[in-house]
């Protein structure tokens, strides 16, 4: 009985284990910590206009950086789609 409650969890181990990496972000630490560091980094004051447009700049840096990446993964659906024979 052991042996077969054992062969069980060993087979649905690794589908659990896929469960709790499914949805997880592909960037690790999106959140602004990068940037005010690298915004402090030219010893600009927080809250100064050389500040606001740092941070402004790295926001439009990520966003631009996500639609990209979001636009090959959309072509590569697109021609996988359209050239089902060529891998």
């Amino acid at each position: 009985m052991k042996l077969k409650s054992l062969v069980a969890l060993l087979l649905v181990a690794p589908l659990l284990a896929g469960c709790l990496e499914r949805g997880q972000p592909t960037m690790v630490n999106s959140g602004g910590d990068d940037d005010d560091a690298f915004c402090r980094a030219n010893n600009v004051k927080v809250g100064s206009s050389e500040y606001i447009a740092c941070r402004k700049d790295r926001d439009v840096q990520r966003t631009n950086a996500e639609n990209r990446a979001d636009r090959r993964q959309r072509d590569l659906g697109e021609y996988m789609l359209n050239n089902p024979t060529h891998p």
